[in-house]
């Protein structure tokens, strides 16, 4: 069965632009089911960027979600040095800035990143691949050089065959 790894904007972009709480409740059902399953998981650095916000969604997340889905992302400290190598090796492309933000032990992309190649796990983001770009660094850079498959949301739900 293949997991998948929600990043921080899978939970705040449906929250905010494409569904929200209380218009697309079967939505919010779904990723409660799949979360239940463990077909979908998190990291400790993903809840603490969600729950920054004292809002709906944080709400949601604590009443809805199990006591195990935010995984603990330390146990992944050897995948995530191979990723900061592999970032400190684009200072010459990447912005001082991008290299700041993107290495940050308090931001969750780096170390989704570590948990996946820990794990073996699918990345589901609303990110996409930017390799020319110099100030910030996207999700599917590392993944590309990683070998981790990516996705957005629909593309995760297809790969399930969810449908609500």
């Amino acid at each position: 069965m293949s997991v998948f790894i929600v990043d921080t904007n899978f939970f705040i972009q449906a929250h905010r632009a494409n569904y929200p709480l209380d218009i697309a409740i079967t939505f919010w059902q779904k990723v409660k089911e799949l979360a239940d399953q463990g077909k979908i998981i998190s990291i400790d650095k993903v809840k603490n960027e969600i729950y920054q916000n004292d809002d709906e969604l944080k709400t949601w997340c604590v009443n809805n979600l199990p006591n195990d889905f935010f995984k603990d992302s330390s146990d992944t400290i050897d995948e995530y040095s191979q990723v900061v190598i592999w970032a400190n090796s684009k200072s010459d492309h990447y912005l001082p800035k991008a290299m700041e933000e993107f290495l940050d032990a308090d931001e969750a992309d780096a170390w989704i990143v570590a948990y996946a190649i820990s794990n073996s796990y699918i990345i589901t983001t609303h990110e996409k691949s930017q390799p020319e770009r110099k100030n910030r660094i996207k999700i599917p850079e590392p993944c590309n050089v990683f070998g981790i498959i990516y996705m957005d949301t629909i593309e995760m739900f297809r790969e399930l065959q969810v449908q609500f």
